[in-house]
C-alpha cells in the first residue's frame, strides 16, 4: 500500500490550498478514504471521510463549509479543497486508511500571515 501526499505549502490566513493523495497498491474504488492531521505537540485528529463511491461523506465540525473531500476512482487519488484557512488549520496532513495507521508521510500546511 502507498499513499503519497501532495499540495501543501504556506498560505495566509482567508487563503486556499488543494490536497492530493496519489495511492496504490490496493483496491482505492473500494476503501473509503479520510484525511487527518496532526497540528505541533499534538495529537492525530480526523478531518474528514469520503466512503468508496463518494456518495457520503463527512467532515469534523471545525472545517465544515470550508473544506471538501473529494475523490477520482479512475486516478486512485484522493484530493481535499481547503478554504477559508485558519492559523488554527496549520498541521501534517495525512491521507489514510480507516484504521488511521495506514497513512501517507504527509504534506505540511502553514497557515500564517
Amino acid at each position: 500500500v502507498q499513499l503519497v501526499e501532495s499540495g501543501g505549502g504556506l498560505v495566509q490566513p482567508g487563503g486556499s490550498l488543494r490536497l492530493s493523495c496519489e495511492t496504490s497498491g490496493f483496491s482505492f474504488s473500494s476503501a473509503p478514504m479520510n484525511w487527518v492531521r496532526q497540528a505541533p505537540g499534538k495529537g492525530l485528529e480526523w478531518v474528514s471521510r469520503i466512503d468508496f463511491d463518494g456518495t457520503s461523506r463527512i467532515s469534523t465540525r471545525s472545517v465544515q463549509g470550508r473544506f471538501t473531500i473529494s475523490r477520482d476512482n479512475l486516478k486512485n487519488t484522493l484530493y481535499l479543497q481547503m478554504n477559508s484557512l485558519k492559523t488554527e488549520d496549520t498541521a501534517v496532513y495525512y491521507c489514510a486508511l480507516d484504521d488511521w495507521k495506514t497513512r501517507g508521510p504527509g504534506t505540511q500546511v502553514t497557515v500564517s500571515s
